[in-house]
Parts: C-alpha cells; sequence; structure tokens
C-alpha cells in the first residue's frame, strides 16, 4: 500500500531533502509552506529526479487556524501515514526593550511550536492507527539554548515527549529529530558568514557540517514501519558537538 505523507517547510532545505527521499521510498508526499512557487518548484524538481508524480504541493500558514484546517480537509477519507514537522524559523533581530523583547519570544514561538502544534492537532484525526509516523524538526538549540529560539525549540520537546504517551497505546509514534550544524537551509541563509561557519564547525568533533539529506535520513527511519517501537525519543544528529544524554 502507497503510504502518504506531510512534510511542513518541505520547499527547501532539510523538508526538501525529507521529501525527496520519502518520496523516493514510494510515498506520497504534500509539502506545504507559504509560498507556492518555492513549494511547486521543490515538487517538480523531485518528481523529475524519481521519474514518478508523487509530491505535491499545499499552500498554508501552519500559524492561522482557518488554513490549517483546509489543509486538513484534503484528508478526510483519505488516512495519512506520516506527518513532519520541519516549519519554523528565527527572527532574525535584536530587540532593544522589553517590548521587542516579548514580541521576540511570541512570534519565534509561534514560528516552530504552533505550527506544529496545530498543524498536528488538525492532522490528527486522519493518521493510521495503528501504524502512523509524527516526527517533529527540533536543534540542538533545545537541548542547550540560547534565547528564544532554543527556549521554543525545548517546548516543541515537552510538547512532543507528551504526545508520545497520549498516542503510543493506538500504534501511533511521536519522535524529535534534533539538528546540530547545518549550513545549507534558509535558516541560515541570511546570517552566516565565513567566521561563524568556522566557528561552529570547530566545535564538532566529526570535523564537518551536516547536510539536509543526513537529517532526512534519520528522520526517513524514524517514519518507517521499522521504526514502530520507537516512541518519545529524541534523536540528536550533530557530529558528536552534543553528545546523548541517559
Amino acid at each position: 500500500m502507497t503510504r502518504r505523507a506531510v512534510v511542513t517547510g518541505g520547499g527547501t532545505g532539510i523538508g526538501k531533502a525529507v521529501a525527496r527521499r520519502l518520496a523516493g521510498a514510494g510515498d506520497e508526499v504534500v509539502v506545504v509552506g507559504r509560498r507556492l512557487p518555492i513549494l511547486e518548484a521543490a515538487a517538480k524538481e523531485i518528481n523529475t529526479e524519481i521519474g514518478a508524480e508523487r509530491v505535491s504541493a499545499a499552500v498554508a500558514d501552519l500559524t492561522v487556524p482557518n488554513q490549517v484546517e483546509a489543509l486538513a480537509a484534503r484528508f478526510a477519507g483519505d488516512g495519512l501515514d506520516v506527518l513532519v514537522n520541519n516549519a519554523g524559523g528565527n527572527p532574525a533581530h535584536a530587540p532593544d526593550d522589553l517590548t521587542g523583547l516579548a514580541d521576540a519570544y511570541l512570534e519565534t514561538f509561534r514560528l516552530n511550536v504552533i505550527t506544529a502544534v496545530l498543524a498536528t492537532e488538525a492532522l490528527l484525526p486522519h493518521i493510521r492507527r495503528p501504524g502512523g509516523r509524527i516526527i517533529s524538526v527540533s536543534s540542538i538549540a533545545g537541548l542547550r539554548g540560547p534565547g528564544a529560539y532554543g527556549a521554543a525549540k525545548a517546548a516543541l520537546h515537552g510538547w512532543s515527549l507528551g504526545l508520545a504517551q497520549q498516542l503510543a497505546p493506538q500504534g501511533v509514534t511521536v519522535n524529535v529529530v534534533a539538528p546540530g550544524f547545518v549550513p545549507d537551509t534558509e535558516f541560515w541563509s541570511e546570517r552566516l558568514t565565513s567566521e561563524l561557519a568556522a566557528d561552529r564547525i570547530a566545535q564538532i568533533p566529526a570535523g564537518r557540517a551536516g547536510t539536509p539529506e543526513e537529517i532526512a535520513a534519520g528522520i526517513a527511519y524514524l517514519a518507517s514501519p521499522d521504526a514502530g517501537w520507537t516512541t518519545g525519543q529524541i534523536l540528536q544528529i550533530n557530529g558528536g558537538t552534543l553528545l546523548g544524554r541517559g
């Protein structure tokens, strides 16, 4: 049976790599985001690469409840096997007063937590039981900070672990992938300098940055039928930058 998957933030970077990996394995994938041209370009590129029309695009701002509801309506009666919550962001501005600080934290929480919560809650009635897979993309920042982005990703962890306990009896797994330094993403497109890249790589025992494809490989395992006994976990993929914790 062909599985169906949704990848939010699926037009670029890690999301696009996940869509490519799942579609290449035979899944039907819907990439979701706010920018239709980027989503359509990603879908066309992947479909051309695999020689099949398995990736399609859907536009939704996942911070807006009625847009998320409209997205979920697409799956009524058809079912969904895999949800990858990859949408997120880190507003690149430094607040200079308490009002700005509050706004920065609220916006970062909206982009990284509300997007995942709304998408998951809306799509949850359509996720197959047993066998459904929910994977959220976090960051090494959620395990060691700093600031609003680290706090938002840490909140994503706590929410995911609670959801894992709730859904485990129904045969649905919930996990998190926390990547380290992966520069080939939009997250870094406007803020990465050669000095910053060198500093980040110097902290990695493996001696190099990661790639979207390496993160996608970990997500693909958690999304697979073989991962049915893996739930409530935070998978770090970071070249040894932050070691596992018991």
